[in-house]
């Protein structure tokens, strides 16, 4: 049951981090440990955020790629579980530039911030319990299929607005996630599409999803139980901008095997195209035109290498590594 599957997906880190962020200071990865009866660990009473840094080589500088709309949506999915988190938004950006000048890498890198309920306490509730923040991060891939994925359509239903709410990272609810992307792995298949209560189209296992189809862009509403995703809203921008015509509606099974193009959208799988869907090509079987389009202006923008975006990107070192002067963000003071 547990055989292992050369899928190119979610890889095992080469390392552990050195360092961790957790309640308000920073130390050894080592020593951010808890116990059997953390409550979280029970009742997936926590949420998370995934953020990346992108290296820019030409700069020697590290950029985060709009962490204050993340954190600010990782604040958000608190309010969902009744946390009342100590740290501001400025105060956790300035925790994840503390944390990746201490790891200094100097590559393309994962964050994952992370809140949680932590008393060492049983019984199922929301109340009278204390959050704690915890960021850790990584240099990783999540799917390394260049040429595009083969999904297929799950048989478990995306969890609803009235279950667990998908609009915000609640750690619980990738149980969901999970029991669709393992079945699509071990079927032969790269990823999972899944269906809600309505049996529209909303999401991968853990992707926001796009079709191209008769010249338009197409993606489902936020209303049809999907994450608010950040690399979403990025791309629907960056597609207008492109002079793209983008429309948020909801799409039907079928739809999709008709697409012209489409693609998943994420922090971890970043924009990969969708090649085939059970079976069925996905217009010809490549990575389509617009979707190439848009992945490329996407790469450029998070290196920091677009004027017009350079304020969604946050810089990490003081001092470019190539020892020309970078400022920081300003929250990055607070912390570090």
């Amino acid at each position: 049951m547990n055989r292992r599957v050369a899928t190119g997906l979610a890889t095992k880190p080469n390392r552990l981090p050195a360092w961790a962020y957790l309640d308000g200071e920073f130390l050894p990865y080592a020593e951010a440990r808890f116990g059997l009866l953390t409550h979280a660990l029970h009742y997936g009473t926590g949420l998370f955020a995934g953020i990346r840094a992108y290296w820019n080589e030409d700069e020697g500088q590290l950029f985060v790629f709009r962490p204050d709309d993340h954190f600010r949506r990782f604040r958000d999915s608190a309010r969902l579980l009744r946390m009342d988190l100590d740290e501001s938004v400025e105060e956790l950006t300035g925790a994840v530039i503390g944390l990746l000048r201490r790891e200094g890498y100097e590559q393309d890198t994962y964050i994952r911030p992370l809140a949680f309920y932590g008393d060492e306490s049983l019984g199922v509730r929301l109340h009278d319990l204390t959050p704690r923040v915890g960021i850790a991060a990584l240099p990783t891939e999540f799917i390394d299929r260049k040429d595009g994925v083969h999904a297929c359509f799950s048989s478990w239903t995306r969890v609803s607005d009235n279950s667990i709410p998908p609009r915000g990272k609640i750690a619980g609810s990738y149980v969901n996630s999970s029991l669709a992307k393992t079945d699509a792995v071990l079927a032969g298949f790269d990823e999972a599409l899944m269906l809600n209560d309505a049996g529209h189209v909303c999401e991968g296992s853990v992707e926001n999803l796009f079709i191209v189809r008769r010249g338009e862009i197409l993606t489902p509403p936020i209303t049809d139980d999907v994450l608010e995703g950040i690399t979403r809203s990025t791309l629907m921008e960056l597609a207008a901008q492109l002079g793209h015509k983008v429309v948020e509606r909801s799409i039907d099974r079928t739809e999709v095997y008709l697409a012209d193009e489409a693609f998943f959208c994420g922090t971890g799988v970043q924009l990969t195209s969708i090649t085939r869907v059970d079976h069925r090509l996905i217009g010809g079987g490549v990575t389509g035109p617009i979707t190439a389009k848009i992945r490329d202006l996407y790469f450029d923008v998070v290196r920091g290498r677009s004027a017009r975006h350079r304020a969604w990107c946050s810089p990490v070192f003081e001092k470019a590594r190539g020892g020309v002067d970078r400022s920081t963000a300003a929250a990055s003071a607070k912390v570090g």
